[in-house]
């Protein structure tokens, strides 16, 4: 089985963010997404950002995983 975080991007460098989550902070490659900006949510799986999600959409999940 396969779980994928929502993280909040911190920072951009080219086609790598800076993402955090709960106190974890992480650096994902962002290369499948378009239009990423900092403070967008994304879910990320295996190092790479693999879709954008609502902000609430990601809140929401992150307190059910808590």
């Amino acid at each position: 089985m396969c779980l994928a975080i929502p993280m909040k991007i911190k920072k951009i460098e080219g086609n790598f963010a800076k993402v955090e989550t709960g106190g974890f902070a992480r650096k994902v490659n962002i290369q499948m997404l378009g239009g990423i900006k900092i403070g967008d949510y994304v879910i990320v799986h295996a190092g790479f950002a693999i879709q954008k999600i609502d902000p609430q959409k990601a809140k929401e999940t992150l307190e059910f995983l808590q």
